[in-house]
């Protein structure tokens, strides 16, 4: 009953000051509802980008990839800070002086409406199939061992992961559907305070737990970290390496671009920095979520590789029987070291992240449909207050079938993390491309992206069934992107544009850059350049 109590109370606390400090919001707007009326700051959006990346599936599909794999894992959140480098010095400048609110906006802009509505489609179809359903089954997986829905309510496991799924995608469409972006991101900045609380007493509590095993505490759990599995402490796996490990020539390959594409040219992610109040604040955001993904090592990597040694040690349990399942492992750790008085609150914290994500890419999918598509098409004369309750009514669809795709998630193989990562591989280069070459060559011409796009899928597609077994996929990846800057240099050169694009100079805020910015930038890369160091054969690998 205490854990339901605390439950209720933290999720209600941020829900009423969420809706406070959006209460004189101009929710009736296209700027107030799709871009928070450009009033963000910069922690609100780093806070923002952390949790709308840190939901469920992060916490429990990447503790289970670094479970069953190792300290390469890190590569996924620590790398991330050179693409969030990107995003702030070379994108953002540019996507803010042409007042772009969505990426397909800037597809229009740049080439044409064909292009704009392809790539639209190609968002939805991506977010409505992976991630909206991964991240309700993901946090479901880890609610439904809290709370022991299944035992609780004597039904089958796919009854109770549908249910925790249904519940928590009904809470978070009302965030985003009824409350705009500037809810979104509030809501996520609180519950980012209470995940930093709550996700780094997993740890903590683990390393405690470690310590019991040699009759010790704390720090002689550091130890046993550190010294007790050192093939676990490798960052730098080998070239031929499979997934879950990241093979070292990956961090300048196939992760690099990966990572371009998802902090600099996803939708979902960088809507919020889209809806800074300056273009200083985005830059403080983008810059400061690259110091907050260094940290969630320690949340979602470390916590895998302390179950993992829990279970050599016999007092963890994952899976079933002989195999185990990497994906268990994080809700199965938070239940053997969480204090019974806690879990409540840390339920709610996952709660919290969860919602965080899914509200935050509900959003962005309405923004898409409402001004990319639907307006265009069938709105052109139509006012606000009408394009942004299509906005909403997109967001409940939209919403409800997430909801009915994400209990299913469970019949994928491969762990939840991989799945993701495969299904954005069929988009993400072209995706990538477009926004670079289309910021960076101003002779490319529309042409470039309806070859590019036929040819990635294809290609993807031909990897997927044969060399996915052979090799890592994100190899297959960087093959991928290579072939569409051979695409796009070659559409430059043999069918340029007739007119050389300029971005149009219609800035909606102030465009000073954030002075100390770059120094800020080479601190994180320091950061990352360390922790790479230390997770290595020099150090503890």
């Amino acid at each position: 009953m205490l854990t339901v109590i605390e439950f209720v109370a933290f999720t209600v606390f941020v829900a009423i000051l969420s809706a406070y400090k959006t209460r004189d919001e101009k929710l009736d707007t296209e700027e107030g509802y799709f871009v928070a009326g450009h009033s963000l700051p910069g922690i609100v959006i780093a806070g923002s980008l952390m949790m709308t990346n840190l939901s469920a599936e992060q916490l429990v599909g990447t503790n289970g990839q670094a479970f069953s794999g190792s300290m390469a894992t890190m590569a996924w959140e620590a790398t991330s800070a050179f693409a969030l480098i990107i995003l702030a010095f070379v994108l953002l400048p540019r996507f803010l002086k042409g007042n772009i609110a969505t990426i397909p906006q800037f597809y229009k802009m740049r080439y044409d409406e064909a292009t704009k509505n392809m790539f639209s489609i190609m968002f939805l179809f991506a977010y409505v199939v992976t991630m909206l359903p991964t991240i309700l089954y993901s946090g479901s997986v880890a609610l439904e061992k809290i709370f022991g829905i299944q035992e609780l309510f004597g039904i089958s496991y796919f009854a109770a992961i549908a249910i925790v799924c249904v519940a928590t995608g009904l809470i978070g469409m009302a965030y985003s559907v009824f409350g705009g972006l500037k809810a979104v991101a509030y809501s996520d900045t609180i519950n980012g305070v209470g995940l930093l609380i709550g996700g780094f007493m997993v740890p903590v509590l683990g390393f405690v737990a470690l310590g019991q095993l040699d009759g010790g505490g704390f720090l002689e759990g550091i130890k046993h970290f550190a010294t007790a599995t050192p093939e676990k402490m490798n960052a730098w796996s080998a070239p031929n390496a499979m997934a879950p490990y990241i093979p070292w020539p990956l961090l300048f390959t196939g992760m690099f671009v990966n990572n371009m594409f998802y902090w600099s040219t996803n939708q979902s992610i960088i809507q919020r920095s889209l809806g800074a109040k300056n273009l200083a604040e985005a830059q403080k955001g983008a810059i400061w979520a690259g110091f907050f993904k260094c940290l969630d090592v320690f949340v979602i990597v470390i916590p895998g590789v302390i179950a993992y040694q829990l279970m050599q040690g016999g007092v963890l349990t994952v899976g079933s029987g002989a195999k185990f399942d990497g994906d268990a492992a994080y809700p199965m750790l938070v239940m053997h070291v969480m204090p019974k008085p806690l879990m409540g609150f840390f339920a709610a914290v996952m709660f919290g992240a969860i919602l965080s994500s899914f509200n935050s890419v509900l959003n962005s999918s309405s923004t898409i449909f409402s001004l990319d598509i639907w307006k265009p098409i069938w709105g052109k004369n139509a006012d606000a207050k009408k394009v942004v309750k299509v906005g909403q009514v997109f967001g409940l669809v939209f919403g409800i079938l997430g909801i009915i795709i994400s209990p299913f998630i469970m019949y994928f193989g491969s762990g939840i993390m991989n799945f993701i990562n495969q299904c954005w591989g069929l988009f993400s280069m072209p995706i990538l491309c477009a926004v670079l070459f289309g910021m960076l060559n101003k002779k490319v011409s529309p042409l470039a992206p309806k070859i590019g796009v036929p040819v990635h899928i294809i290609l993807y597609a031909i990897g997927y069934f044969t060399v996915f077994n052979k090799m890592h996929y994100l190899y297959w990846v960087f093959v991928c992107f290579v072939v569409q800057c051979i695409i796009y240099f070659a559409v430059a050169k043999f069918a340029p544009a007739k007119e050389e694009f300029e971005m149009p100079n219609v800035p909606q805020i102030e465009m000073t850059p954030w002075k100390t910015g770059k120094i800020w930038a080479t601190a994180g890369v320091l950061v990352v350049v360390v922790m790479y160091i230390i997770f290595s054969p020099l150090v503890l690998g």
